[in-house]
């Protein structure tokens, strides 16, 4: 089976359901709104949460997609930065229980997390992030010997503002002969550094997902069929998600539309981390394009039937179940 390396935040969401909008008032969050904090204010926040009950998931973008891909069976490791606290070794325990190799650096400062508010009659949900020890991760943090032996390496988007750790990060996983995969994570953060992903995209990436606004902020063009070609140009392979209507892929003059899985959604946190992780296993199996992003498909629409982005061991076992009919229907071997 071949190994995944993925780089990200280590962050934890931190999810309460509130009984009003009194506590979003007492900290100056506007509803709705997703809002950056520094570590006097996160402290106090998580501080007064305690008492709520809360529920904690440990993820973010490309440790979403490496766990998933642990599950599946992949060998997969995780290059993060957490603090020397609870919620640092909840996060590491947490990547440990589904199997990941975690490479979590430690720092002074308290570990990243994001808190997330869910109130109101609609379930609205409000957002409060402190990045904390997740930034504080550095070019010199990173060793040759995390990239060797694995054959994938996943760049969560959302780094890419720390653009001198990214480029050392893509140089090394190109020097370990990595197949390099990029998730463009945030149509803002494209924005504010087009042409550093421009430059990384053409020199070393070859595989990157993007949605409708993250294709439209790197292409200049509103179309997302036309965005994916486009993007090809500049990659082996690009895929488009076009969120509930499904996805497009292409590599060379290859194209297809991927349907979204069918599936009751509750909640779309995760699906483009969880599509990421489905599509890189079916091409870790030498699947064909399209299977790939029909894999990607079907584990998405689990994760939407649940609250979070943690998939519960009955759709595990369904998706499974449907991934390895499709597979083995395309002539490929499911490994156990």
């Amino acid at each position: 089976m071949k190994s995944i390396l993925g780089i990200g935040n280590a962050l934890t969401d931190i999810l309460a359901v509130l009984p009003d909008d009194s506590f979003l008032e007492e900290y100056h969050l506007p509803k709705g709104s997703m809002q950056h904090v520094d570590m006097e204010t996160g402290d106090k926040i998580w501080s007064a949460l305690k008492t709520l009950g809360v529920r904690y998931v440990a993820g973010r973008s490309a440790a979403n997609t490496i766990t998933c891909t642990s599950i599946f069976g992949m060998p997969s490791s995780f290059i993060g930065k957490i603090g020397d606290d609870e919620l640092g070794l909840l996060f590491k325990s947490d990547q440990e229980q589904y199997g990941v190799k975690s490479l979590l650096l430690k720092s002074e400062h308290s570990s990243g997390r994001s808190m997330v508010f869910v109130s109101g009659a609609n379930a609205e949900r409000t957002f409060a992030v402190y990045l904390g020890a997740a930034l504080d991760l550095v070019p010199e943090d990173l060793k040759p010997e995390y990239f060797e032996g694995h054959d994938y390496f996943h760049i969560e988007g959302y780094l890419v503002q720390n653009q001198a750790l990214i480029r050392r990060a893509v140089e090394m996983a190109h020097e370990a002969g990595c197949l390099i995969s990029i998730d463009m994570a945030s149509y803002n953060v494209v924005e504010s550094n087009n042409a550093f992903l421009h430059d990384i995209v053409d020199k070393y990436v070859d595989i990157v997902f993007a949605n409708e606004t993250e294709s439209r902020a790197f292409t200049k063009i509103d179309d997302p069929v036309e965005a994916l070609r486009e993007i090809s140009k500049h990659c082996k392979i690009a895929i488009v998600k076009v969120g509930k209507d499904g996805s497009w892929v292409r590599s060379g003059e290859e194209e297809y539309f991927i349907p979204a899985w069918p599936a009751e959604s509750v909640d779309a946190t995760g699906a483009g981390d969880t599509y990421a992780a489905g599509f890189l296993y079916g091409h870790s199996l030498g699947m064909p394009l399209k299977v790939c992003g029909e894999v990607g498909s079907i584990i998405a629409a689990k994760v939407v039937e649940v609250i979070g982005t943690k998939i519960d061991i009955p759709r595990w076992r369904d998706a499974k179940k449907e991934i390895r009919e499709l597979i083995t229907a395309n002539g490929g071997i499911v490994e156990q």
